[in-house]
């Protein structure tokens, strides 16, 4: 039987990904006398299939892409391998655009002109003059900034639109990766983020480009992708280093409207009465 379509070969894929990270002793298996040394790393599919009670043919078929679990296998599966609520939402996701008709087609017809803004976003982002903010698309492409944003971190409007990628020019661009003391902590965040997003529609042109793209340019990118971690994000803290005020700690929120979630307003603030708000402020002030 050959293998079912992308979403269920990403699913198996995932899945063996996070069975070899896991060893007998994190789920509760004794190892078996005269089991000797273990030629695989993390538990084997057979032992997979003994704690969610199905067969070893059946879970080979599901991590093999011809398969999708049943919805009364899929929640025993997930405790099996120990998933986080993030790594539930992506694996849920994924069987759910498994029959989704002619995904590439719509795509294709998404991008077929240039992605605008949406009114109400640029009317926000018109009133934000103090605090840095930017409208990002689902792939992390950067759609719209205002002036405090481009001064925080690079001049948004000197990047060819092609170009013009939060997570492009954080592994590409040096002034961006400048910026970041805890670089590294903030690229697997992208990428993470990024394969999330790939859930909902995997063979997405512009997102696959985006990602060959990195793929070949950067040997920390390669190694992330591959490790599948999933992340979905809406607040945190950043650390920047920026060149003129020094470096601030910065708290950021992103913002979407319930039934449009292909774009996000993202505002970078700094706590009351602290050296960051202070600096942020001459920032402004410049």
């Amino acid at each position: 039987m050959s293998p079912g379509p992308v979403e269920l070969r990403e699913l198996g894929q995932f899945l063996r990904t996070r069975r070899e990270e896991l060893q007998p002793d994190h789920v509760g298996l004794v190892p078996r006398i005269g089991d000797g040394r273990r030629r695989v790393s993390g538990l084997r599919r057979e032992e997979v299939a003994q704690l969610v009670s199905i067969s070893t043919d059946y879970y080979i078929r599901i991590e093999q892409g011809r398969l999708a679990p049943s919805d009364s296998i899929l929640p025993a599966l997930e405790r099996a391998l120990r998933l986080s609520d993030e790594q539930r939402d992506y694996v849920r996701t994924l069987l759910r655009t498994v029959n989704t008709v002619d995904t590439t087609a719509a795509s294709r017809r998404r991008r077929s002109h240039p992605v605008a803004v949406r009114p109400q976003l640029r009317r926000l982002l018109a009133r934000l003059d103090d605090v840095p903010a930017m409208v990002l698309g689902s792939e992390l492409d950067i759609l719209a900034w205002n002036d405090l944003a481009s001064a925080l971190l690079i001049d948004f409007s000197t990047v060819p639109r092609r170009d013009r990628n939060y997570a492009r020019l954080v592994f590409t661009d040096d002034t961006m990766r400048g910026r970041y003391p805890d670089w590294e902590q903030v690229a697997r965040t992208c990428v993470a983020v990024l394969r999330m997003n790939a859930a909902e529609d995997p063979t997405n042109p512009e997102l696959s480009r985006l990602v060959g793209d990195l793929s070949i340019g950067s040997a920390e990118f390669r190694q992330w992708w591959a490790e599948r971690r999933v992340a979905h994000l809406n607040f945190g803290v950043k650390r920047i280093r920026h060149p003129q005020v020094g470096e601030m700690s910065l708290n950021w929120d992103g913002f979407q409207q319930a039934t449009h979630l292909d774009q996000q307003l993202v505002m970078w603030s700094a706590d009351p009465d602290t050296d960051s708000a202070a600096r942020l402020d001459a920032l402004h002030r410049m």
